[in-house]
């Protein structure tokens, strides 16, 4: 890549911190434990040879989990940490807003609190004047501005610091979980300023849990998961790898349930539900899923099984039917395909159960399953747009039985 088109540039940046063991205030003791080999300390690596550049103009994506090192990456960008190996290069002036309250003085009025932010972001006092008409403008706190930080509202002050961040004009922008600031009016501001900010092509790095942000502001992300590059690139991708790992983290925390019996007596066992298809798939691609179970009691069984909308916690379709009852002993094998191409960007979840005839549940699979429906380079007339959770599927179900 030309380096005159980079504006950071992380190469093989690996960061730990040595955790304390055992409290000495003994110098003596200190000395015999290290002769015998003990350190009294621990080492947390956080960060495992990371690697990756922003392009001048990007508005990049760094997602992942609580401790997988993403902050302490920007806080190594930001050049508040020093790694213990590797570099980072960045081109041209850097502003980052990384934790609420650095650089603020709460018995400093508003107006000084910007001169001194300012100066701690690197900014002479003649550049803070041509930008502190702006800041006031966007934090909306014109009549505060003399007031001392410390009679503020934890909103005001908030709006304040990110006015101060945003408007600093620097080349490069960093931001830390702050698409939550303020009030709905000022959230509004910060998504058109975001908008502008893309259109622009201003370098912007932005570390957030809200997969939507990603989608909407990014062009490129990388996702960290335990200190490693798990997937770095399209945006898409790295979205969709994010809220799968998070539902696969759920479902795990949900293995140990155990499966529902009726009065007491088991009809069905060695129940399992196998994910034919990708767990990743586009609204054009069918989903397609395995059952499988063994009738111990000479009963009429069918299957029910739903597909729910995750975040919102509503059935995008339930299958209740009576129409495939199977009769006797012995293992049961059932093969279901379906296909939503008209629902998009959303996080399903399957759940299965076997029913009698009297649509009693008799046996429940706790390992539910899930999958990520996103348009992946599918072109907008191939993804119909509805408001509606009931009628979304086109069924196209193909049930085969082998009793």
């Amino acid at each position: 890549m030309n380096n005159n088109n980079t504006a950071v540039k992380i190469n093989h940046v690996s960061k730990y911190f040595r955790l304390p063991t055992e409290a000495t205030n003994s110098l003596r003791t200190l000395l015999v434990n290290r002769l015998r080999g003990i350190k009294g300390y621990k080492e947390q690596h956080v960060l495992k040879d990371i690697s990756f550049e922003v392009e001048k103009g990007d508005f990049f994506g760094i997602v992942g989990r609580n401790g997988s090192g993403k902050s302490t990456l920007l806080k190594i960008i930001s050049q508040i940490y020093t790694p213990e190996k590797g570099t980072v290069t960045v081109n041209g002036k850097l502003v980052s807003f990384i934790e609420l309250g650095v650089g603020f003085n709460p018995e400093l009025t508003g107006h000084e609190n910007v001169y001194l932010n300012g100066a701690m972001l690197g900014f002479s006092r003649e550049e803070i004047d041509e930008m502190y008409d702006e800041i006031v403008d966007f934090a909306e706190l014109h009549e505060f501005m003399n007031q001392k930080l410390k009679n503020y509202s934890s909103g005001m002050q908030v709006r304040l610091a990110f006015s101060v961040a945003i408007k600093a004009r620097g080349d490069v922008l960093v931001l830390d979980e702050v698409l939550a600031v303020g009030d709905e009016a000022f959230q509004r501001k910060c998504n058109d300023y975001f908008l502008e900010r893309k259109a622009s092509g201003k370098t912007t790095i932005l570390v957030t849990h809200d997969m939507n942000a990603v989608k909407k502001y990014c062009n490129k992300a990388v996702l960290i998961d335990k200190g490693l590059v798990k997937i770095a690139g399209d945006v898409d991708k790295v979205a969709n790898q994010y809220s799968l790992d998070n539902l696969q983290r759920l479902e795990e925390a949900n293995s140990d349930n155990e499966p529902i019996e009726k009065e007491d007596t088991v009809y069905i066992d060695q129940l399992e539900v196998k994910l034919l298809s990708d767990s990743q798939i586009t609204p054009k691609e069918k989903i397609k899923f395995e059952i499988t179970y063994n009738v111990l009691k000479d009963i009429k069984t069918y299957i029910a099984f739903s597909l729910t909308d995750v975040d919102h916690n509503i059935w995008i379709y339930n299958d209740n039917s009576l129409d495939y009852l199977t009769e006797g002993l012995g293992q049961k094998k059932v093969i279901y395909e379906c296909k939503l191409d008209s629902i998009n960007n959303l996080k399903l979840k399957l759940q299965v159960s076997i029913r009698n005839d009297k649509n009693e549940m008799i046996a429940y699979d706790s390992d539910e399953k899930y999958l990520i429906i996103s348009r992946n380079d599918i072109s907008e007339e191939d993804v119909s747009a509805t408001d509606s959770a009931s009628g979304l599927i086109q069924r196209n179900g193909v049930w085969n039985f082998e009793n």
